[in-house]
């Protein structure tokens, strides 16, 4: 492993064992030619930036990028071998070891990006929720806007006995979980999942339903559902459309929270060290681009925008990744932290984080049974790697110091990466104001009014 004294202090946490390397060598690649699934999604640009510039093939990579018709599909696709790895909602790799769905043993070394989605209403839906509070019914409202206003909506639906609908792109999504949790932060019962409903609908208020990310808008516009919590760039389709309005998205719910990660089966990494390890360091370099400079935004919309990844309108895209955020026609608010691929820490792999997914899934019944606080930290860390990430870290900051010129476009010091035993400090940032500690999960837990507990 190469050294280096003001690297002493980063790398005295790693374990993993790697090969004698001079400095500027490339890493001994086991398999150099990679196909990596992904969905239409704005947060998969840390893929398409060390693709389209040159990033993976700077660690000797030759990679195939391929886009997946739906979550399911791209899990089970890597988990039987003809994808490599992929872009994958957070709560997949982790769900799949606990065996909530497909089991299979999936970690991540790399944390994709934080908050990016958002909740849009039906335009109708958005009327009443002004009538209800006048507040709301003026050119630019104050955010974050919370579900209260929903909540007369909801009964009136319930009352006719035809509940409300909203859709969310995966029982493990990030978007399940937010959706939820801004209902139940306004008494609104989004329901349960249990041993003989799957579709996690018992007691529920409003029914939540999968629908694929690129078809949110014309199931909205179909009146199967009446809003939906998706990603970019799929709010900004209702709203270009004038179908319908966001009201809200997950940086207001929950301040820089964990979205997607860069999944990969255990076996694989197994095979594939230094694989792994390499296409590691192309994300990290792809994370900081990202997020060095609004003209990177820009060329990053211009790349997403190509049929081949999201294939959206570049002013679609745009429009929620360069530092705004559209609510409604000519209400652009500055939202500089809407995406966030390295700033904030975001690209590490956070114990913190995984145990965050953990308590909502015990939360919401997806896990049954009661378990004690150690087991939330195990299953951390069995399936988050931050060993990894430090591994890619050192050879990132020796590649820096021996071949700058490599490195023109962005750099990186140590100083760019946290001191860090896996945990965030405990944060209220949320639209309730509760306390997350993630050393504390089933306190956590407990402290929700809607809700399992635990014992």
């Amino acid at each position: 492993m190469k050294s280096n004294v003001l690297k002493k202090w980063w790398f005295a946490a790693a374990s993993l064992t790697c090969a004698s390397l001079s400095y500027g060598e490339l890493l001994d690649v086991e398999k150099p030619s990679l196909k990596f699934g992904f969905i239409k999604l704005t947060d998969c640009a840390p893929l398409v930036v060390a693709k389209e510039l040159g990033y993976f093939e700077d660690e000797g990579l030759a990679v195939e990028l391929e886009a997946q018709s739906n979550w399911k599909v791209l899990l089970d696709r890597v988990i039987g071998g003809e994808l490599d790895g992929a872009h994958m909602l957070a709560g997949q790799p982790i769900a799949a070891t606990i065996g909530f769905g497909t089991k299979a043993d999936i970690v991540v070394s790399y944390s994709l990006d934080y908050n990016g989605n958002g909740i849009t209403v039906a335009n109708d839906i958005w009327e009443s929720m002004k009538a209800n509070d006048p507040s709301l019914a003026v050119p630019e409202p104050e955010h974050p806007i919370t579900a209260d206003s929903l909540v007369p909506i909801v009964k009136a639906y319930k009352d006719k006995g035809d509940p409300m609908r909203m859709g969310m792109v995966f029982p493990v999504s990030t978007h399940n979980y937010e959706i939820r949790y801004w209902l139940a932060a306004s008494g609104i019962h989004p329901g349960f999942y249990t041993a003989t409903d799957k579709a996690g609908m018992t007691d529920a208020e409003v029914l939540l339903s999968v629908t694929p990310p690129p078809q949110m808008p014309a199931t909205l516009e179909a009146g199967t559902i009446q809003g939906y919590c998706v990603g970019e760039p799929w709010n900004q389709q209702a709203v270009f459309r004038k179908i319908g309005v966001p009201v809200t998205t997950n940086y207001d719910i929950w301040k820089n929270n964990p979205e997607k990660v860069f999944g990969v089966t255990r076996e694989w990494t197994e095979a594939n060290p230094e694989t792994w390890i390499a296409v590691t360091k192309a994300l990290i370099r792809a994370g900081k681009w990202l997020d060095a400079s609004e003209e990177n935004r820009i060329k990053a919309c211009e790349l997403l925008a190509k049929p081949e990844y999201v294939g959206a309108d570049y002013e679609v895209i745009a429009n929620s990744m360069t530092g705004t955020f559209e609510f409604n026609p000519g209400y652009k608010r500055p939202m500089p932290d809407f995406n966030v691929f390295f700033r904030h820490h975001a690209s590490y792999p956070f114990y913190s984080d995984c145990i965050w997914f953990l308590t909502q899934m015990r939360r919401w019944g997806q896990i049954e049974e009661d378990y004690p606080d150690d087991w939330y930290f195990d299953v951390a860390k069995k399936v988050y790697r931050p060993d990894v990430y430090k591994r890619a870290v050192e050879e990132i900051l020796d590649d820096v110091e021996f071949e700058p010129e490599r490195f023109e476009d962005v750099s990186f010091t140590a100083a760019d990466f946290p001191e860090t035993d896996g945990f965030k400090d405990a944060t209220r940032e949320f639209i309730d104001g509760l306390e997350y500690d993630g050393r504390k999960p089933n306190a956590y837990i407990n402290s929700f009014k809607i809700g399992q507990k635990t014992k």
